[in-house]
């Protein structure tokens, strides 16, 4: 834990009042801020800002001071959503894309999930969780303050665990919150194809008990979308899943209309992620509740199918919430600055409302408000020091240049793990 001091601050953005825990609607326009300032981070965390003029340097003043000059400093981006255990890249797959097969067909042709899955088995633990690890150095870089990771790349009791038991392992070595999702209910393994039943009771028996010994998971995730898991199926394993205190989150809405939204609502979701299609019953139902909706626009960009309407759905209130979904088939990227362009270009959302999705609406998507996601006093000094720039619109105006020249993390400045 570092004690450190940003003078010089150009603007120091994503100021909230301590007991925010996410924003909505027209709230989510504000990224409050201070011009030409200074933030002081003790033993890890926030403790005061303010601007240059009321800085008073004591005679003792010791701290690491960083000249932010020119620099915009924000609160670390948070990542609610990612798949970043996994064996390979699934490079051939875009190439099929490329010549006209959709994610369907490359999923009926063994492809997609039961690709990484089938290639998962052969890897070793340690080999996966070095291969993580070089993903979460990558992805700190481009300035991710706090992450999810999923398993569901396994598909079988011993590989999902072997996958939650690396996530473990990250979270004991890195040096931001990681929260560890079960995603067990990813798809139906081969063997399985004509006996759903017997999957999900494999789940429910076989992998939640040892993961609730274990204590392998934060959350349960149910890919329910069409051709996956049904909605009926969904509540099935969420209820089981609350029996050993996981608690639910939700793939829904990607490929259709299929009901995964409603299903979230009912089963009372942290967060319900995709919704690439959302409809006016959608967004009413999200309105009568606390679960987040998530997009990712990585995947709609590679995979070239709609985007969430989140214009629409901030316009009607909600909050809403933006992730990378790093894995290897539909979104092999990471960078939360791309994300933040992919929003504003595609989306229409402002680069203040994109901000405010990347961060503190991803840490209420985490449970972790009170953590990270803002500049709070109290909270972690897990922050972002620009690149010399002249406005916030720069990040996804140059959406290919990474923008980030520092992350700090609990007040140091991060050098890899």
């Amino acid at each position: 834990m570092g004690n450190l001091l940003l003078t010089n601050i150009k603007s120091l953005a994503g100021i909230l009042e301590s007991g925010q825990t996410k924003l909505a609607g027209k709230e989510m326009s504000n990224l409050a801020s201070i011009q030409n300032a200074w933030l002081k981070i003790v033993d890890g965390k926030i403790e005061d800002y303010g601007t240059m003029d009321s800085l008073a340097f004591g005679s003792n003043q010791t701290i690491e001071t960083i000249d932010c000059s020119g620099r915009f400093v924000l609160p670390c981006y948070v990542d609610s959503h990612t798949h970043i255990v996994f064996a390979k890249t699934r490079e051939e797959e875009f190439v099929m894309r490329i010549k006209g097969k959709s994610y369907e067909e490359i999923a009926e042709a063994g492809g997609g999930i039961l690709n990484s899955a089938a290639r998962l088995h052969q890897m070793s633990e340690d080999d996966l969780f070095e291969a993580a690890k070089t993903r979460l150095n990558e992805v700190i870089n481009y300035g991710t303050g706090a992450i999810e990771i999923k398993s569901g790349y396994g598909l079988s009791v011993e590989d999902e665990l072997k996958m939650l038991r690396v996530i473990k392992r990250l979270k004991v070595i890195a040096p931001i919150p990681i929260k560890s999702t079960f995603l067990g209910a990813h798809a139906f393994p081969k063997e399985y194809k004509q006996n759903r039943p017997g999957y999900i009771q494999l789940i429910i028996e076989k992998m939640l008990p040892i993961i609730a010994q274990e204590n392998l998971a934060d959350y349960m995730d149910v890919f329910c979308d069409q051709g996956f898991f049904t909605t009926e199926e969904t509540d099935v394993l969420l209820e089981a899943a609350a029996k050993f205190g996981l608690k639910p989150k939700i793939h829904g809405n990607e490929l259709g209309f299929t009901g995964g939204v409603q299903t979230a609502v009912k089963n009372n979701a942290i967060s319900v992620d995709h919704l690439e299609y959302t409809g006016d019953a959608e967004i009413e139902s999200l309105l009568n509740s606390e679960t987040m909706p998530v997009a990712l626009p990585g995947c709609s960009f590679f995979l070239g199918i709609p985007y969430a309407p989140f214009r629409k759905m901030i316009d009607a209130g909600l909050a809403v919430c933006l992730a990378s979904d790093y894995n290897p088939g539909s979104t092999p990227n990471g960078r939360m600055g791309f994300v933040v362009a992919l929003a504003c270009s595609q989306m229409k959302l402002t680069p203040e409302e994109a901000i405010n999705a990347c961060t503190i609406n991803g840490a209420f998507s985490l449970e972790l408000s009170n953590e990270v996601g803002s500049i709070t006093k109290g909270k972690l000094g897990n922050i972002i020091i620009t690149k010399p720039m002249e406005s916030l619109a720069i990040i996804p105006y140059h959406f290919g240049v990474d923008q980030v020249e520092k992350t700090i993390l609990n007040g140091e400045v991060f050098l890899g793990i």
